[in-house]
């Protein structure tokens, strides 16, 4: 085994002394997997001169003493193994990213087609129908705050037939579409028929669009 251990950032040490345990996790969501515990045989023997040293004191501290002393540079040898073999085991489970050099895991954020994480390379499938989600939320949400007098205006027969922005009597300014004025009363949009024909005729017209008689 060399004597350089490799290790990656994307890990937690959960290890006592009684035992080796660790977590290692995806930089992009965060799951992962933990390893079993593997209690250690050092912490064991550790843990029982510490007991008898408790209760009967006096020669036995010296030899819970010695147990630290042992335990110090053992269990660290003990860690260091345990570590590396957590690492193997789930290696497979990750992959290092050789643009943003995260590591992540390959179940959910590994763009398998791209060789690269999915926050360098994204699903364009996820991300189209992401897309279309939310430009739906967003219509619904404008639809809603849509006054109805406001989708009124949106029919074309409505918006067709033209809106005042003032009163053409007082000139007072008209907040929405409205037949009277809110200052005078006036008629806002009077509907003109053609005295010849008795055809519509649009606001401002001089002669009539049906058969050409000059408006009233």
């Amino acid at each position: 085994m060399s004597d350089r251990i490799e290790f990656t950032r994307n890990h937690s040490d959960l290890s006592t002394d009684r035992g080796f345990q660790f977590e290692f996790f995806c930089d992009r969501c965060g799951s992962g997997f933990r390893t079993r515990f593997q209690p250690s045989a050092l912490g064991t023997v550790s843990g029982a001169l510490d007991a008898a040293s408790s209760l009967f004191g006096g020669l036995l501290n010296r030899a819970a003493d010695l147990g630290e002393r042992v335990r110090s540079a053992g269990w660290q040898r003990a860690h260091d193994e345990a570590f590396v073999v957590a690492m193997q085991e789930l290696r497979p489970d990750f992959v290092q990213c050789p643009r943003c050099s995260g590591w992540v895991c390959r179940k959910s954020c590994w763009n398998v087609r791209k060789g690269l994480c999915k926050e360098c390379a994204p699903d364009l499938g996820v991300e189209m129908a992401a897309a279309q989600a939310s430009r739906t939320t967003e219509e619904i949400w404008a639809h809603s705050k849509m006054a109805q007098e406001d989708r009124e205006m949106l029919k074309e027969s409505s918006w067709r037939e033209g809106a005042r922005a003032t009163c053409p009597q007082c000139s007072a300014p008209l907040a929405a579409k409205v037949k009277f004025c809110p200052e005078c009363g006036a008629r806002i949009l009077v509907q003109k028929h053609c005295a010849e024909c008795g055809a519509k005729l649009a606001p401002g017209v001089k002669f009539c669009t049906e058969c050409g008689a000059k408006a009233a």
